[in-house]
């Protein structure tokens, strides 16, 4: 898998892929994350690239030329299936469109900043929006970083035990049940019993059972999507 993030300040978000699973899934060969600085396709004497809103109002867009300069260059050389614009109005982020998008095979996330990009990019290139919440960040890239973690993370191979990402919170729907580890006693607070029965058939409906429940009390809405 290949991602293209393109990025007013690619710095940001440059040590968020050298350490955990995304490092180690870059060091398998599973992925690829490129970052492309927007400024370096500014024509401008100094790499300026964004401009004021026609219509007047508060605060500045980026600008149309570089942002398509970027994104031309970059789909010349390789097919992508998706190109994701990370915006409030975009598709909530959920465990579902990301396991959608780990089948993928090269995706381009384009930052937005200031007060956005121009609806022309939009309608020209983009394939999918995106947003992880309903609030507002000073830019894509927080987004951008989450989206591609909760990604990678599903790539085969990028973590030890494949099996774990199947049951983390909300592939089944439900969030996840508690866990514990050594030592089975500690500060008067005990192991639940059934956990150290060595009985998996018990174990598995006993996990099931607390994810239910912890799922109606704390995110009831889950189970009614």
């Amino acid at each position: 898998m290949r991602i293209d993030i393109i990025s007013v300040v690619p710095n940001l978000m440059s040590s968020f892929f050298e350490y955990s699973i995304c490092k180690r899934a870059a060091n398998a060969g599973l992925v690829e994350v490129v970052l492309h600085d927007l400024h370096d396709f500014s024509t401008k004497k100094h790499k300026q690239i964004d401009d004021y809103p026609f219509g007047g109002g508060a605060g500045m867009v980026i600008a149309i030329e570089p942002l398509t300069r970027c994104l031309d260059q970059l789909m010349s050389e390789r097919t992508y299936e998706e190109v994701i614009f990370f915006s409030p109005d975009g598709l909530v982020l959920k465990q579902g469109l990301a396991n959608q998008l780990s089948l993928c095979q090269n995706m381009i996330f384009i930052c937005g900043h200031y007060k956005g990009i121009d609806e022309r990019v939009r309608e020209k290139y983009v394939t999918k929006e995106i947003s992880i919440g309903d609030y507002v960040l000073s830019g894509g890239e927080l987004a951008a970083a989450v989206t591609a973690d909760a990604i990678i993370r599903l790539i085969p191979g990028a973590i030890g035990d494949e099996s774990s990402a199947l049951t983390d919170s909300f592939q089944d729907g439900l969030l996840a049940p508690p866990v514990y580890t050594r030592p089975a006693s500690f500060d008067g607070m005990d192991v639940p019993e059934i956990l150290r029965s060595g009985n998996d058939k018990l174990i598995e409906a006993w996990r099931h059972e607390q994810a239910v429940k912890r799922t109606m009390e704390r995110r009831p809405d889950l189970l009614h999507d």
